[in-house]
C-alpha cells in the first residue's frame, strides 16, 4: 500500500468510527464496504482489523465494570453464534481462493440490507422472543461475523424488538461480538491467515479509533439523530450499490458466468 492508500484507509476508518460513534451500528461494514469500493486492501485484511477494534471497543466500554445480559438467552444465543463464526470463516477462505467477485458482491448487498435496517424502526414486541428466534439470528449474525467480522444488522434488529431495557441490549451485543471476535481472531491466526497488512493497518487504526470513541463520549453529538441516520443510510447505500451494480451489470451485458 501507498502511503495515499494509507492515508485514504485511516479516513475510512475515522468516517467508520464517527459513525459507529453516533448511531452505535455497522462500524465494521461501513469500514469494509469503502476500503473494498476504493481497492484499499483485501476484505480478509480489513475484517481481520475490524475483529481487533471489536475487541478493543469492548474493553473501552466496560473497563472493571461488569455487563448486565439476559442469561437464559444469551448462553445458547452465543454458542449458535460461535457456530456461525466458524462457518463463517470457512467459508471466507474459500471465496478468498475461488471467488472474490462473489465476495464483494455478497458483501455488497449486506451492505444495502444493513442500510436498510438503519432507518426502518422495529416495533418493540410484547413478550420476548422464543429462543429458536434467538438461536436462528444469532447463527445468522455469527456467519456474518465469520465472513466480514461484522455480525451486527441481524441480531441488531432482533434484540431492538425485545422488551428489554436499553442498556441489556447493548451489553448483550456488545459481548456477543467481542466473543464472536475472540474465535474468530483465534481461527484466523491459527491458519495464519492474519498477514503483515493486516498488523500495520490494525497499528494506524487502533489508536484512531480509540481517541475518536473517548471524544465522543468526552463531547457527545448535538446533532439531530434521524439526520444521522439518514448521513449513514446514504453513506452505507452507496457503498453496497458500488460493489452490488458491477457485476450485475457485467452478468446482463455479456449474458454469461461473471462469478
Amino acid at each position: 500500500m501507498s502511503v495515499a492508500s494509507h492515508l485514504l484507509f485511516l479516513a475510512c476508518v475515522a468516517l467508520a468510527s464517527v459513525a459507529q460513534n453516533l448511531t452505535g451500528f455497522a462500524f465494521g461494514l461501513i469500514l469494509l464496504g469503502l476500503t473494498a469500493v476504493l481497492h484499499l486492501a483485501s476484505l480478509a485484511d480489513v475484517a481481520n482489523v475490524v475483529s481487533v477494534l471489536v475487541l478493543a471497543n469492548a474493553a473501552i466500554t466496560f473497563g472493571r465494570s461488569r455487563p448486565q445480559l439476559a442469561w437464559p438467552v444469551f448462553a445458547p444465543s452465543l454458542a449458535a453464534s460461535l457456530l456461525g463464526v466458524a462457518a463463517g470463516v470457512v467459508l471466507l477462505g474459500w471465496f478468498s481462493a475461488q471467488q472474490v467477485t462473489l465476495l464483494r458482491f455478497l458483501l455488497g448487498c449486506a451492505i444495502v440490507v444493513c442500510a436498510f435496517m438503519l432507518v426502518l424502526r422495529a416495533s418493540a414486541r410484547a413478550r420476548q422472543s422464543s429462543l429458536p428466534a434467538f438461536l436462528f439470528f444469532s447463527g445468522v449474525s455469527g456467519v456474518m461475523g465469520g465472513l466480514f467480522a461484522s455480525a451486527g444488522p441481524p441480531m441488531v434488529y432482533h434484540l431492538y424488538r425485545q422488551p428489554w431495557a436499553a442498556e441489556t441490549i447493548r451489553h448483550f451485543l456488545i459481548v456477543l461480538f467481542a466473543a464472536n471476535a475472540v474465535l474468530r481472531l483465534a481461527l484466523v491466526l491459527a491458519h495464519g491467515q492474519f498477514s503483515m497488512t493486516a498488523v500495520w493497518l490494525t497499528v494506524e487504526a487502533l489508536p484512531l479509533v480509540m481517541g475518536l470513541t473517548w471524544l465522543a463520549r468526552r463531547h457527545p453529538s448535538r446533532l439531530p439523530i434521524e439526520q444521522v441516520r439518514r448521513a449513514v443510510f446514504v453513506l452505507l447505500l452507496i457503498a453496497g450499490l458500488a460493489l452490488v451494480l458491477p457485476p450485475v451489470l457485467s452478468l446482463l451485458a455479456c449474458g454469461g458466468a461473471v462469478f
